[in-house]
């Protein structure tokens, strides 16, 4: 900061500019002759890029010289870095983030210094230019990008940078955000019981299309229990002399479905199964319970 004139006290006021290279004894020294000037550049072709050095300057004017400031320590211009960031690996935490991890360039592989890393993100019917990018600050190795569609094929790439600007790129990786969240809106699904008189007893569930997979709960547990298939029928053995109180809803790797409206199954009298016999033949048929709406995205590894 210059020194303003009320504290100059006297003519030919001017500044004395001294550095050295850290860790040396001799100082340079060039006088600045402008009490209006407020900074000084050294230029030296052979310096290599954030050397450090040590700087103080002084006053004089006609009447002799001043006092030094303190010492303090710069750094001349920095390099982008030079090498890219390596073992990047990507992973999809939902159906709209992913995690991205790296590992740093090797420390004689780049000049001056990493201030952080700049992950860029693009959708594989996207261009690249166009890319989402996600900046992070210091040693940090990971990051999460956020606000993805669900279900889509994403390339992703890890980049160096400081205050000369970035440095190459690493090269991209896949990753595949999760399908989302199975909803109630896709698909209109008819749910009816049939029920099979053998023991233990069975009730067969009966779907409009195949599903996914089925998780189910009945008023004799509270855990849910989890049926993966692509079929149109699921079938449960269960003791015929309790009430069921039943409720289905689909899953996928996006997340649980919303849940059917609760199916009331009575309790079948002993009576009636006796009479009614074990032939699959004479089964008897309910009349449909209930009218939901299921989600009926098939999960890709059925």
């Amino acid at each position: 900061q210059t020194v303003p004139e009320e504290l100059q006290n006297g003519g030919g006021f001017g500044y004395v500019v001294a550095f050295r290279p850290l860790g040396t004894v001799s100082w340079m020294q060039t006088v600045v002759a402008s009490p209006d000037a407020a900074r000084y550049v050294f230029r030296n072709e052979s310096l290599p890029p954030f050397s450090p050095y040590e700087v103080k300057v002084g006053v004089y004017n006609n009447k002799g010289e001043g006092s030094f400031s303190p010492v303090t320590v710069v750094y001349s211009a920095e390099e982008e870095p030079t090498r890219a960031p390596t073992a990047i690996v990507a992973r999809s935490l939902s159906a709209s983030d992913v995690e991205v991890s790296w590992a740093p360039p090797w420390d004689n592989q780049h000049k001056g210094r990493i201030q952080g890393y700049e992950v860029r993100c693009w959708r594989h019917d996207e261009k690249e230019e166009n890319a989402k990018r996600i900046r992070t600050v210091g040693n940090q190795t990971s990051t999460k990008v956020s606000n993805l569609r669900a279900n889509a094929l994403y390339h992703l790439a890890v980049r160096a940078y400081n205050t000369a600007g970035t440095g190459p790129s690493s090269a991209a990786v896949n990753v595949t955000t999760k399908k989302p969240r199975e909803s109630c809106q896709t698909s209109l699904c008819q749910v009816f019981v049939q029920i099979y008189q053998a023991q233990p007893f069975y009730f067969i569930f009966f779907f409009h299309e195949a599903l996914p997979g089925v998780l189910y709960r009945w008023n004799r547990q509270s855990s849910t229990s989890v049926i993966e298939t692509n079929k149109t029928s699921v079938e449960l053995s269960l003791p015929f002399d309790e009430d069921y109180i039943i409720e289905i809803k689909p899953f996928s790797d996006g997340g649980d479905g919303s849940s059917s409206e609760q199916i009331r199954i009575p309790k079948i009298s002993n009576a009636y199964a006796r009479g009614s016999g074990s032939s699959t033949s004479s089964a008897c048929t309910l009349s449909a319970l209930s009218t939901i709406m299921i989600s009926l995205t098939a999960r890709s590894s059925l």
